[in-house]
């Protein structure tokens, strides 16, 4: 882990935007190539774009990271040695990751190339930090809504970089926790094509401000001095679908302030009041906020209106900008000397130094002919040496040794020059060039996935939010498990309900809250005894750090991953079984299929309920009334008239927004069998009792071949089962 000072990193949806944020100041770029990237829709670079601009930022001395971070399909995976080869050849710094199979297979690919969890992952504290860092991971980037606090306590605790959002866009969402835009169009934020819901109108209760789900964006031009001295290493600019321009005006600035800070520390550091109005001139969506890095939600973080088309701009300060960093080319400052000799066989020699010394080279030129006329002077000498032209060099400091009356012919110079600052060129980017690797396309093989465990009749598991439909659910035979929700029952009465369960031949697990942060972790420290004693047969995980949190806890429970801790290929599947969960669940974008070459061994499928569309820290509750400390439901409604259930979880102060029409597979059932998974789920949140007894009835007669009678189910959806996402 690196020491010293910060890092400024910078977004490139394009060239342009790399060399813009480059003249501008900044450590590291963060990049897409033409796939696997999280912003499908920016500029990305084609392979000979791409290997440029990892040699231009290396002239610089520049970091350059790739985003590598949507999830990747079964068929995607065994592509991804060819893709990233020739960047890891020429030098790429690091890869940006949230698929675990990805993870797994560069970090087995590609020794020594950095891999950056990504914020796709929901990484929130200690335990998700701890298991990147224990994988192998160079850096975390954090989840946007973990506070300073926790920051802070994940630099004390575990030997990993951080990498937080400093400026710029928010998601309504924890990212890698929405699923809104691919199931209302199928362009899903997974796979780098977000079609941004969240800035839509919603509309609750009548009430006005209908942009409730809109953030305001992100500025800490403030909180810089208190974010270094939390522990963050990379101050990360969001913004790789912006112009050049934006790129360079907010990385001139944040550079401007780190720089501040890092002279004169805190007690010296304050902003410009000129400072914070230029970057809303770059961009205002109507206002800044600091995000969350002091409170935990708040409406005053959102925006509450749409952005205005149109919005009369600073064209001083865009001219400025344009021709001080998105025209103009910023040059490497060099030192060189000429050394010309009278009758000697190396009469022309270059050595060119770079900055710190530390790389030299030195070239030679054809004998100097005696002046016949006028001998060359050092003057004329340095002058002809020193014209660089469109090169990316320029020379600080140049030194002439003059030996003896001599002339040398112009083109002499120029070809001296030329062969010296190609050589130099080399010579910088030569200690980043890695051997050619071996071709690992051949470990992926071809066709299906291999079936697992074979069970005519996958198992019938029911996951209910609360009480209500327990006893409906104990009365259906085919249930084979029962999960509950931990904030659905009072710890107290978990081991009322596992006996219930058990009384009636069924298995009890508990399902977690979706998000594990300081507050939820506190709750279970002071309840892990009622966990243990309760006699669970199973923890339904839905987080990273749950996984590590129960392995350092020791609790003796087996582990199951829930759909949100994503396996879109069977490497990803590996890795959750390595790290401790023995099933797993298919997950909701694939289409039957792509689950079908992923095989549904050791898996359970959704079936039946209300998808989760978005897991935020946010509470409409709050936004539209106050917070109430009490959970429950809202109903918000969007453009088209469909209402979405918004769900509080009081108990871990999150909001969970669902899709309007409930998935439903019921009609699915030879494809179902095809899939050889191990069970099938049925997830209630806001039925009633009597509705779950019914829909697991039918859905138990579905399973072992009887009718169903006629299809009471109203409105449905099958998700993605047909049509997948891009």
């Amino acid at each position: 882990m690196r020491k010293g000072r910060a890092e400024i990193l910078a977004p490139a949806g394009s060239f342009e935007s790399m060399k813009a944020a480059i003249a501008a100041g900044a450590d590291a770029v963060y990049i897409g190539g033409s796939r696997f990237g999280a912003r499908a829709y920016a500029d990305n670079l084609d392979e000979e774009k791409m290997l440029e601009a990892i040699d231009y930022a290396h002239l610089y001395g520049v970091s350059l990271y790739m985003t590598v971070n949507t999830l990747m399909k079964e068929k995607e995976l065994k592509e991804l040695f060819a893709y990233l080869n020739p960047y890891y050849e020429r030098g790429l710094d690091g890869v940006i990751v949230q698929d675990m199979g990805a993870f797994s297979y560069i970090q087995s690919h590609f020794p020594g190339l950095l891999i950056h969890g990504s914020t796709q992952m929901t990484i929130t504290g200690v335990y998700g930090a701890k298991m990147l860092s224990d994988l192998g991971a160079a850096r975390v980037v954090m989840a946007r809504e973990v506070s300073l606090e926790e920051i802070r306590k994940v630099h004390e605790e575990v030997p990993i970089e951080i990498e937080a959002f400093v400026h710029g866009a928010l998601c309504y969402c924890y990212s890698g926790q929405c699923l809104l835009s691919s199931l209302i169009g199928g362009r899903s934020g997974n796979r780098g094509r977000c079609a941004q819901p969240c800035r839509l109108p919603y509309e609750v209760k009548g009430k006005k401000d209908p942009y409730l789900l809109s953030m305001k964006d992100l500025c800490t031009l403030d909180l810089i001095p208190d974010l270094l001295e939390a522990g963050i290493y990379s101050l990360k600019i969001e913004g790789r679908m912006k112009s050049p321009r934006y790129t360079a005006g907010v990385v001139k600035t944040y550079r401007k302030y780190v720089d501040l800070y890092l002279e004169r520390g805190k007690d010296g550091y304050q902003v410009d009041p000129s400072d914070r109005q230029l970057l809303l001139d770059l961009f205002d969506r109507g206002g800044f906020t600091e995000g969350y890095y002091r409170q935990h939600n708040g409406p005053d973080m959102i925006a509450r209106k749409e952005k205005p088309a149109f919005r009369q701009g600073n064209q001083e300060l865009f001219d400025e900008l344009d021709r001080l960093y998105v025209n103009a080319e910023k040059k490497i400052p060099i030192r060189g000397k000429l050394t010309v000799r009278e009758g000697e066989e190396t009469a022309l020699e270059l050595r060119l130094p770079d900055r710190e010394e530390e790389i030299s080279v030195t070239v030679h030129g054809a004998p100097a002919e005696k002046a016949q006329n006028q001998p060359a002077g050092k003057e004329r000498l340095a002058k002809q040496i020193g014209k660089t032209g469109n090169t990316l060099f320029f020379f600080q400091d140049l030194e002439v040794e003059l030996k003896g009356q001599v002339f040398v012919p112009v083109q002499k110079l120029n070809e001296l020059r030329r062969q010296g600052l190609e050589c130099l060129k080399d010579a910088i980017l030569k200690p980043y060039w890695r051997h050619n690797l071996p071709d690992a396309s051949h470990t992926f093989g071809t066709g299906e996935a291999e079936e697992g465990r074979k069970t005519d009749i996958p198992r019938l598991r029911v996951l209910l939010s609360g009480r209500e439909g327990l006893f409906e659910v104990l009365d259906v035979p085919e249930v084979w498990e029962v999960m509950i929700e931990s904030d659905g029952a009072e710890p107290e009465e978990w081991e009322k309900a596992v006996r219930l369960c058990h009384d009636r031949g069924k298995r009890c697990v508990l399902a977690m809250p979706v998000i594990f942060r300081k507050q939820t972790e506190e709750y279970f420290d002071r309840r892990l005894g009622l966990l243990s004693e309760a006699g669970f047969d199973g923890i339904l995980v839905r987080a990273w750090e749950e996984l590590e949190y129960f392995h350092e806890k020791d609790v003796n429970i087996s582990l199951y991953g829930d759909h949100n801790l994503y396996m879109f290929n069977h490497l990803s599947r590996k890795m959750l079984l390595y790290l401790g969960c023995e099933r797993t669940t298919l997950p909701l974008e694939l289409n039957f299929g792509e689950l079908k070459a992923l095989g549904g061994q050791d898996s359970e499928l959704v079936g039946y309920g209300f998808l989760p569309a978005m897991v935020s820290a946010q509470c409409v509750t709050k936004t539209v009334s106050g917070c109430t400390h009490k959970p429950g439901w809202v109903m918000m409604k969007d453009r088209t008239g469909k209402e979405l259930p918004v769900r509080n979880h009081c108990r871990y102060c999150y909001n969970v927004i669902y899709n309007p029409t409930p998935l439903s597979l019921i009609d699915q059932r030879e494809k179902i069998l095809k899939l050889g998974c191990e069970g099938v789920r049925l997830v209630f949140t806001r039925e009633t009792a009597e509705d779950i007894g019914r829909i697991t009835k039918a859905w138990a007669h579905m399973l072992m071949g009887r009718k169903i009678g006629e299809n009471s189910f109203g409105d449905f959806t099958r998700g993605h089962f047909k049509r997948g996402v891009e």
